[in-house]
């Protein structure tokens, strides 16, 4: 069992004086990453190396089995994934191909760069949803990266008709402003240069207005029934507080991988896998997750 949040030696801070963010996104009880702590953003080399391996592998047992063997069912709800911060869908590509391999009908956001309003953006990502659910005749599944999990978190809450279930990878839903320094500077720059007038790019309503409180406060209402929901987190994680990434009302997986490395890590890809099979139903107890096993 994974350990309670409460244990974490972090301890909690307030937002930087005359940073960009509204302070009410770093409830208290949670903490920026130290700024050494994005040296294990590092490690995301190895796991791209093992996702390369696994890959190779996976697909030379598909070349050698016979084609009835290796056909695999298709997934019954269409999978669609949403990058992170400063992401766009490319970030996702390769877990899109391995899950397109296991069976399931993927989809990408149409989302180039994550780096604009969240209202907005999940505006345009509930329309591509509703587009996909038309045309499948099924509801949607989602699968979030950091902020992408973020906005997944936030339509399932309005519109469970469309989506059947969400699996969040590194998302700090408790805490949206949990975040190492260098992601407050990179948005400090959105900020500026939208202030500037360039257009599509985040705005101060968006990270500390009425548009960043109506963000925070939908992803934090009850998810409706008939909605799965998996968080997963690491401790490993350089970028955000692992803490806030543990919903209480998701099933939540513990993994041991860095926050860039959830987009390929072959044992996350793992758990994205077994999530994306769970029954429509929400679940509530932690998992710790290690090489793809469940402890």
């Amino acid at each position: 069992m994974s350990q309670s949040p409460a244990t974490s030696s972090r301890r909690p801070a307030a937002p930087d004086p005359g940073g960009p963010l509204g302070s009410f996104l770093l409830p208290e009880g949670f903490a920026r990453p130290r700024v050494l702590d994005v040296l294990r953003e590092s490690t995301v080399v190895v796991e791209a190396g093992r996702h390369a391996v696994t890959s190779l592998d996976e697909r030379r047992r598909l070349w050698r089995a016979s084609y009835a063997g290796s056909a695999a069912s298709q997934s019954t709800d269409p999978v669609i994934l949403v990058p992170g911060f400063m992401a766009g869908d490319v970030s996702l590509h390769a877990m899109s191909r391995t899950l397109r391999r296991r069976g399931f009908r993927t989809y990408r956001s149409q989302i180039h760069v994550n780096v604009g309003c969240t209202v907005d953006a999940a505006a345009e990502l509930e329309s591509r949803i509703e587009s996909i659910a038309i045309k499948r005749e099924q509801r949607v599944r989602i699968v979030g990266h950091s902020l992408g999990g973020l906005l997944a978190r936030g339509l399932a809450v309005r519109r469970p008709d469309l989506i059947s279930g969400i699996v969040t990878m590194g998302s700090p839903m408790l805490a949206p402003a949990a975040h190492h320094l260098a992601l407050t500077a990179s948005i400090e720059v959105l900020v500026r240069l939208s202030r500037a007038g360039v257009p599509g790019l985040m705005s101060e309503d968006c990270v500390a207005g009425h548009c960043a409180r109506e963000s925070f406060e939908e992803s934090r209402e009850p998810m409706p029934a008939g909605v799965s929901f998996t968080a997963i987190h690491s401790r490993r994680d350089g970028i955000v507080d692992w803490r806030a990434c543990i919903d209480p009302e998701a099933y939540a997986v513990e993994v041991t991988s860095s926050h860039l490395g959830m987009a390929i890590d072959p044992r996350v890809v793992d758990v994205v896998t077994s999530a994306l099979r769970l029954p429509a139903s929400g679940m509530g107890s932690v998992l710790e997750v290690d090489s793809g096993e469940s402890a």
